[in-house]
């Protein structure tokens, strides 16, 4: 299935991208289309993932065309959390399109449903993945360390 649209197509444009170290509030965007799932990734995050970082801000979204909405207005983002079992639009499908039309793409931390889709998650280019049921711990650690050493995307 091809995710790349008209909407999205317009996307491709350059994106100007800041880096540096974390000074405010990281924008950490959150896609799932189950909401119990956002929920229990809001709950493990609290307001900040680690003592040593500043307090985070966290956007959720049901939909894809309604991130893909998120970005193509150049909002900022410095980290992606994507829900494999997403549909129509899985999370593994879209952090590949992330990683195919953002220059210096922010990470990606995928939540995939079985261990054998690990797989999935490689092909997707996500610098980190996490099993379904969600661990408080474990996706808070893999958060900590993947906002340390982000890439935002800004307009």
């Amino acid at each position: 299935m091809n995710l790349i649209t008209p909407e999205t197509r317009a996307f491709k444009a350059k994106i100007p991208v800041m880096s540096g170290p974390l000074s405010k509030a990281p924008v950490i965007i959150v896609y799932s289309d189950d909401a119990s799932v956002r929920a229990s990734i809001l709950s493990s995050l609290g307001r900040r993932a680690a003592s040593d970082l500043p307090e985070h801000k966290i956007l959720e979204f049901a939909t894809g065309p309604a991130l893909w909405l998120y970005l193509d207005q150049k909002n900022s983002a410095d980290l992606f959390i994507l829900d494999g079992e997403s549909a129509p639009l899985g999370g593994l499908g879209v952090a590949r399109q992330l990683k195919d039309e953002i220059f210096d793409c922010p990470p990606v931390l995928v939540i995939t449903a079985r261990v054998q889709d690990g797989w999935l998650a490689a092909w997707s280019r996500a610098e980190e993945t996490v099993m379904h049921p969600i661990d408080p711990f474990t996706i808070t650690h893999k958060v900590a360390d993947l906002l340390r050493t982000r890439t935002p995307v800004s307009g």
